[in-house]
């Protein structure tokens, strides 16, 4: 079946939709590649790029897309900036942004978050989750990478751990992935630092995830810290 666009019928079932999307990052490798991952999926369109952080926001205007995936750094225009205008409260046809950089300070972090984006990923978290941050965007979630997740918690709270209990009980190599997950490593990380493969990684994360009652790899980063799994070591 083709993708059906914004042009869909009324009443048109959602899983039919196409989310589109617009990706702007002054590099054309990575560009290609996050194209490459995200038209992967049956129902995700990559329908504009650009190249720096002007021609994102005209594009974004002109094309209307559902999620906009923004880098930070880009000449004419920062991500911050763009994450303002097209996220922020004065956009008048406001896009939902996902902020994808390789830099992960705080002095970005908190900006793109403030500034309305609904996600921020560093580019080495792996396709999954960049899928994962398009369709929690759509739903009206927020998704941060892993390791920006633990960190923010513990300037939150100050390093206080509130631990709730499990339902079922982590085998110790599933608690010694879940704290791998909360550094903000993928599952080629993972299987390369445990010697097994990242099939075998990803069984374990999807047990994981259902043991700990949470979706992705960002809610097994928070239950890994409140759990004490996550020793603060973050991925390089």
């Amino acid at each position: 079946m083709p993708k059906e666009g914004r042009g869909a019928r009324p009443g048109a079932k959602l899983i039919d939709m196409t989310i589109r999307l617009l990706i702007a990052d002054d590099q054309e490798m990575v560009r290609r590649g996050m194209r490459r991952i995200l038209e992967q999926q049956p129902d995700m369109e990559v329908v504009a790029e650009a190249a720096d952080g002007e021609a994102a926001v005209e594009l974004a205007r002109r094309t209307r897309p559902d999620v906009a995936l923004v880098d930070i750094r880009m000449p004419r225009m920062d991500g911050l900036e763009v994450t303002r205008r097209l996220a922020g409260p004065g956009a008048a046809t406001p896009v939902r942004v996902v902020v994808v950089t390789t830099f992960d300070l705080d002095e970005y972090v908190y900006p793109a978050l403030r500034y309305g984006a609904s996600g921020f990923l560093l580019k080495r978290s792996g396709p999954t989750l960049l899928v994962e941050a398009v369709r929690a965007a759509m739903a009206g979630d927020s998704l941060i990478s892993p390791s920006i997740t633990v960190r923010l918690l513990k300037h939150v709270t100050g390093g206080r751990r509130e631990r709730q209990p499990v339902a079922e009980p982590l085998t110790e190599r599933e608690i010694e992935i879940a704290g791998k997950v909360a550094e903000g490593k993928t599952n080629a990380d993972i299987a390369a630092e445990l010697f097994i493969s990242p099939g075998t990684v990803k069984t374990h994360v999807a047990s994981i995830q259902r043991k700990l009652g949470v979706r992705n790899r960002v809610g097994i980063a928070v239950r890994a810290w409140e759990l004490g799994y996550a020793t603060g070591r973050l991925a390089e």
